[in-house]
């Protein structure tokens, strides 16, 4: 959903530097993950096994590199990025450096409440999207967090009521396929929007939510659903059509085409270094970012992936901003 601060005419320029942006082979999303370490214990992550003691070592602004790259849409992330006590100062020197730009924040939501969300939101926030792969107390037991799910379902009402853009980041995994067409219905109920990624192992090497061989047909039975319900309710699913439609193909693994990550997407980490993708390591200073060739690789279908191969068409663009 457009953030209140942008206006529909305000489409018109974002349509123009999202083009440039594509047709120049330059990043369209720069994610800043502000820190590495997490207060969640997830079972397919090891961020929260990040020590303390690397706070000291995080860098205190991101504003050049977001000048420098002067992307459409900038994502802060981490690890958890609530936990930076300074997050505020930070999104508010990034939102007035780079005009025409979508910010929003990746969080597991355990430390949100409503008037940090407002500060946020006032910094220049246009998007919260907080993680959320079950409707119930299982998610709590993912996480780590105990009351987390019932939290975040109570939360989102509430930042929806003030105005503010709530998007749930919900994660495909081995068990909970028949709990994707809920979290959809349940986010356009109380006006939130879903993007969806699938389950890797990448992380932290644990395949206990991999999809099986066995569930090709529950998958694409669910793709199917997912196409459908996006044509019938814009704005709420913000993955492109093409995503979905590749989803099945990636999982029977038959994807042999190079991954370009790191052409349309890239990671900022918190000690200023660039990598391509999330779980690939960090390579270089971000200021020596020259862009990333296709790689063989088929370990993941994060949105790095399978975003940056979708055709650049009015569509993509209309689920990006919705």
């Amino acid at each position: 959903m457009l953030s209140p601060k942008y206006k529909p005419w305000h489409l018109v320029p974002f349509a123009i530097k999202y083009a440039r942006l594509r047709f120049a082979r330059r990043p369209v999303l720069v994610n800043f993950e502000v820190t590495m370490r997490c207060n969640a214990a997830c079972g397919g992550c090891d961020y929260w096994k990040t020590p303390s003691s690397v706070r000291s070592s995080e860098v205190s602004s991101f504003v050049e590199a977001a000048r420098r790259f002067d992307p459409m849409m900038i994502t802060f992330t981490g690890g958890e990025p609530t936990l930076r006590r300074d997050l505020e100062e930070i999104v508010a020197e990034v939102a007035r450096a780079v005009p025409y730009c979508y910010i929003s924040l990746l969080t597991h939501g355990g430390m949100l409440t409503v008037e940090r969300a407002e500060r946020l939101w006032q910094a220049g926030l246009d998007q919260l999207s907080i993680s959320l792969d079950y409707l119930d107390d299982r998610h709590d037991v993912q996480r780590g967090i105990p009351g987390l799910a019932a939290k975040i379902l109570a939360l989102v009402p509430e930042l929806r009521a003030r105005g503010m853009a709530v998007r749930f980041n919900t994660v495909i995994r081995d068990d909970n396929l028949d709990d994707i067409m809920p979290i959809v219905r349940h986010a356009r109920t109380v006006g939130a929007g879903v993007n969806l990624s699938v389950y890797t192992d990448m992380k932290n090497g644990s395949r206990d939510h991999l999809i099986r061989a066995d569930q090709q047909a529950p998958v694409q039975q669910l793709v199917d659903a997912l196409l459908a319900f996006k044509r019938r309710h814009r704005g709420v699913i913000t993955n492109s059509d093409w995503y979905l439609q590749q989803l099945p193909r990636y999982l029977r693994n038959e994807m042999p085409e190079p991954c370009r990550s790191g052409e349309t997407t890239i990671h900022i980490d918190p000690h200023g270094l660039v990598r391509r993708c999330p779980d690939f390591p960090a390579d270089k200073p971000w200021r020596e970012y020259d862009g990333y060739k296709p790689i063989a690789c088929n370990a993941c279908y994060y949105a790095c992936r399978g975003e940056a191969q979708a055709p650049l068409t009015l569509s993509r663009f209309q689920d990006l901003i919705a």
